[in-house]
């Protein structure tokens, strides 16, 4: 087998904006330019997906840059169709860039007779011949055990933190919220690395999508709070811990969101909420509502998964990037 000289990055459709800037920091980092390999990825009409792939990738490693995200259903059949092609043209060794993982949320069967969605997309992505994972902000940090092949799970408190101490001159009046108690431990993570307070808003349900009382655990009178989650989908729970923490004497409310999924009427909600800004990642492609968002801020997470995709490839540590230390310097361009 040839010796493997550069990783190689293909993308799919899901997110192309982001595969760029992961291809243009790569070049940055290594000193030589790294592009796409040159692919169509198209529907027929009756839309069916097919894939060719221009360029010889034998013996390759191969990076596939393609969250699951809305249409999740397509997303997912690029990713597979994208790795069976991969995998007959001999590549040597095929890893997943799932920066938003879609099917997440159905991890465990809640009622009799419902599926574990999430462990039937890792059977297929492992059948398909991906070899490893490369995704961040797990939904349920198990998911990492439906798969027989290696999981790279980033995080992205480490890149909020970065914004956190840019945006906020007195951390002393910030306090890290979760918006539900099953969030507490992502919540806790942040508020550590930022060295502020710690509460919960406590969210009580009487059916499925109705919240029908939430509680403030915890002080945050006179407090800028700041409201962490994985993902933020239609944003009616968000908007409303928003209105609760206001109501309980908050100063200011500000959310960081590492997935924005935004469907529906998330983004009229946030426009009219309380809240001064949502912050998301890249992890999704925004569409032209999001962007036009007058308190919607995106941050970019094409360093952290470029450096990741680097160390996969040279065999170096990826948990390394769960550090500040080690981060701080990959976002000295932003946050200087």
């Amino acid at each position: 087998m040839p010796t493997i000289l550069e990783p190689k990055l293909i993308s799919g459709n899901a997110n192309r904006t982001l595969a760029n800037a992961v291809a243009r920091r790569m070049s940055m980092h290594r000193g030589i330019n790294v592009g796409l390999v040159d692919a169509r990825v198209e529907r027929f009409n009756d839309g069916e997906i097919f894939v060719e792939v221009f360029e010889n990738v034998r013996g390759e490693d191969m990076f596939i840059i393609q969250p699951t995200s809305n249409p999740a259903n397509d997303n997912l059949m690029e990713l597979l169709i994208i790795s069976d092609a991969l995998r007959r043209s001999s590549a040597a060794r095929i890893t997943a860039v799932i920066p938003y993982f879609g099917y997440a949320r159905q991890d465990r069967r809640t009622k009799a007779r419902t599926p574990i969605s999430a462990k039937l997309v890792a059977n297929m992505l492992v059948e398909a011949g991906i070899e490893r994972i490369l995704t961040m902000d797990l939904h349920a940090a198990q998911i990492q055990g439906f798969f027989d092949i290696p999981v790279d799970n980033l995080y992205a408190s480490p890149i909020f933190a970065l914004d956190i101490q840019a945006q906020f001159s007195d951390l002393d009046k910030v306090t890290v919220v979760s918006p539900d108690v099953g969030g507490v431990a992502r919540a806790r993570e942040l508020a550590q690395r930022i060295g502020c307070g710690l509460a919960i808003v406590d969210k009580r349900r009487n059916k499925p999508g109705e919240v029908a009382e939430m509680t403030v655990i915890g002080e945050v009178e006179g407090q800028t709070c700041i409201i962490v989650d994985d993902i933020c989908d239609t944003a009616g729970t968000l908007c409303k811990a928003a209105e609760v923490l206001s109501d309980a004497g908050a100063t200011e409310v500000h959310s960081y969101i590492t997935h924005g999924v935004l469907s529906g009427p998330a983004v009229g909600r946030i426009t009219k909420s309380v809240m001064k800004s949502l912050v998301i990642t890249d992890s999704i492609e925004a569409t032209e509502s999001v962007k036009a968002a007058p308190n919607i801020r995106i941050l970019p997470t094409a360093p952290m998964l470029a450096q990741a995709i680097l160390n996969i490839w040279n065999g170096t540590s990826v948990s390394s990037l769960f550090e500040t230390e080690t981060l701080t310097p990959i976002y000295e361009g932003f946050y200087s």
